[in-house]
Parts: structure tokens; C-alpha cells; sequence
């Protein structure tokens, strides 16, 4: 129970219950999940040009001649590129950052992958900035503009504001805010 607390998301009640439906499960499937969660290090490895986590590098993506390599969407987490891939829309390339800046926590700008993000500006024309709408990711995306816009890349940001669905009375201020800030022209 303790180790399975110590999960992101995973708190004392939630890490009681699943330890006493693991100790409740077939015999097989403990096994067979104590064995993925063993290896699940074993044969991961930091792609070499976007910094994402694969099984090569460079990653599938990277690999593919058919991306455009003028296009470079930042992110702060691999995760990140699943979710962007999962819209069937992107075919650029990506680069992952492995956290945001955050002075509070300790993150500056140096923990970062940045330094390799310049080093692979060649070709690229445009950096899509797509960090968290947090104040961590605000701060890292006005970092990247700051260091970026100097050296002649376009760089944009994601939208924020109402999501799709989302009635105007009931969404909140903040993204009001934002979706009046990245209103276009229609």
C-alpha cells in the first residue's frame, strides 16, 4: 500500500483498495503485471533529437521522412505527444521539454531540454509552443519566445479559452479571459 500511495494521483484510500483487489486477482495476473512493471524501464530510451521517451531513437516520429521537419511543437511531457498525435491533425515534428520553469519548485530554465531545442533550429521556420496553460507553462512559453523570436523562428502558442461544448455561463473567468485574448477574425 505504501508504494502504490506514492503514485501521482494515487492516495491512501485508493492504494488500501487496489492492494486488496491485487491480493484478491488471479495469481497469473499478478504475476504477469509484476513482470511489465519490472521491465518496464528495460529498452526505453530518450529519443536523441525530439527528447521524447521510445523504444528507439530515433522515435518513430523522428523517423518519419513524411514530417514536416519545418514545424516544431514544444511540449513540457511525452505524454504530451500522444495527446497532440491522438487529434490526426499535426505533421510536424516535436520537441519535449521534460517539465515546465518553475522558480518555486526549483526549475529554471536549465533543467530543461532547451539547449537541444537550439540545436535543431536548422529548417525550422516555426515553433508551436504547446505548454500547459498554467502559470508554469506561461513562464516557460514567454522564456522559449524570448530566446527564440531573436534568432528569426515564427513562434505561436496554442489557444486557450471555452472549450467546445462548454456553455458561456458556465465556464470559468480565466478562460473567458483567454478565449477573449485568442479571439480571431472569422
Amino acid at each position: 500500500m505504501q508504494l502504490l500511495s506514492r503514485l501521482p494521483g494515487i492516495g491512501e484510500k485508493t492504494a488500501w483498495r487496489l492492494t486488496w483487489w491485487l491480493v484478491r486477482a488471479d495469481e497469473r495476473y499478478v504475476t504477469d503485471l509484476a513482470h511489465a512493471l519490472a521491465g518496464l524501464k528495460q529498452g526505453i530510451v530518450e529519443c536523441d533529437l525530439c527528447c521524447t521517451i521510445s523504444h528507439e531513437s530515433p522515435c518513430s516520429i523522428c523517423g518519419d521522412e513524411r514530417r514536416d521537419g519545418r514545424l516544431v511543437c514544444v511540449v513540457e511531457r511525452p505524454q504530451d505527444v500522444t495527446a497532440i498525435e491522438g487529434t490526426g491533425d499535426y505533421r510536424g515534428r516535436y520537441h519535449v521539454l521534460h517539465g515546465a520553469i518553475s522558480p518555486l519548485d526549483g526549475v529554471g530554465p536549465s533543467a530543461l531540454r532547451i539547449r537541444e531545442l537550439l540545436g535543431r533550429l536548422d529548417g525550422v521556420e516555426e515553433i508551436i509552443v504547446a505548454t500547459d496553460p498554467d502559470v508554469e507553462g506561461d513562464a516557460t512559453a514567454l522564456y522559449l519566445v524570448r530566446i527564440l523570436k531573436p534568432l528569426g523562428v515564427k513562434v505561436s502558442r496554442l489557444a486557450h479559452g471555452v472549450a467546445v461544448g462548454t456553455e458561456i455561463e458556465y465556464a470559468d473567468r480565466v478562460s473567458l479571459m483567454r478565449a477573449l485574448e485568442n479571439r480571431r477574425e472569422l
